[in-house]
């Protein structure tokens, strides 16, 4: 089957090779989601690489998120399909990780609990998840905060159990939706970067959406930006020619980082000004 977006090539000449992207461990086949006569998404297509960050950008109302929960099993496409690793997705996925813009922690369940709670569902007994739970928050910085409830954690250190009760059960693919747009700047960045850090240890495929373009090019391998909505469909794809590790406050200096940024915004501006006219 013929791929409708394949990657563009960035338009400049910039002197860093494309890495050679392994076969896809996400395909998103000609899907098309609709909620009654209301068609969110259009004959999407998109190849999700193992170990590759891909970062989803567009306007809002664009059906990012309906896309991401696609993914996750949460719902049922229209036409088309998902596949993780080859096998299609019907239903919640035991091989996806979920990273939400909202707080997802059970407010009545220490920080340990919160993050056991993904092996619990899995039949892990309780002596080597709780093992596991505290090796976990040890490597997210959170060694001493075990037995703290959600109340008594401070935004970013909210954030940080979750990212470690998504990646206690070793996904496959990692799916996160703005998970760092209600942090404060300095905060957003420090969580950025222990991300990156994380991902680089045992890279999986991530998938993330975010309406910060910055944050989108410094966190990902490649950009794909999304139309206006309804019917919104792919309409580009960049690859992001920048070494890894980054530092996520260190990259934006580079010159490269810009001229991307200018290319990305070029073919994304059109598209919010769209969603704007539309009533979004």
């Amino acid at each position: 089957m013929a791929v409708l977006n394949p990657v563009r090539e960035h338009r400049r000449e910039i002197p860093f090779a494309a890495p050679v992207v392994p076969g896809p461990m996400v395909s998103i086949e000609r899907m098309t989601m609709a909620f009654g006569d209301f068609v969110a998404v259009r004959d999407v297509d998109i190849r999700v690489g193992d170990g590759e960050f891909l970062a989803i950008v567009g306007p809002t109302g664009c059906g990012k998120s309906t896309i991401l929960n696609a993914v996750a099993g949460l719902l049922a496409p229209a036409a088309g399909g998902v596949s993780i690793d080859g096998r299609p997705v019907a239903g919640i996925q035991d091989s996806v990780g979920y990273l939400f813009q909202q707080d997802a922690l059970l407010p009545w369940k220490t920080a340990l609990e919160n993050v056991e709670l993904g092996l619990r569902f899995r039949g892990v007994g309780m002596p080597g998840r709780g093992r596991q739970a505290r090796d976990w928050l040890a490597k997210v910085g959170l060694a001493g905060f075990e037995h703290r409830y959600p109340h008594q954690l401070s935004g970013g250190q909210r954030k940080r159990v979750q990212m470690a009760q998504a990646l206690i059960v070793g996904p496959k693919v990692i799916l996160m939706d703005e998970p760092f747009s209600a942090l404060d700047i300095h905060t957003r960045h420090l969580m950025q970067n222990e991300l990156l850090r994380l991902w680089q240890e045992d890279r999986r495929s991530v998938i993330l959406i975010t309406h910060d373009l910055e944050e989108a090019i410094a966190l990902g391998d490649r950009v794909v930006v999304l139309a206006s909505g309804p019917g919104s469909r792919v309409v580009e794809s960049f690859h992001v020619p920048l070494e890894r590790p980054r530092n996520v406050a260190e990259i934006k200096l580079d010159p490269r980082f810009t001229d991307l940024y200018r290319d990305i915004w070029a073919c994304l501006r059109g598209e919010v000004e769209k969603s704007y006219a539309y009533g979004d």
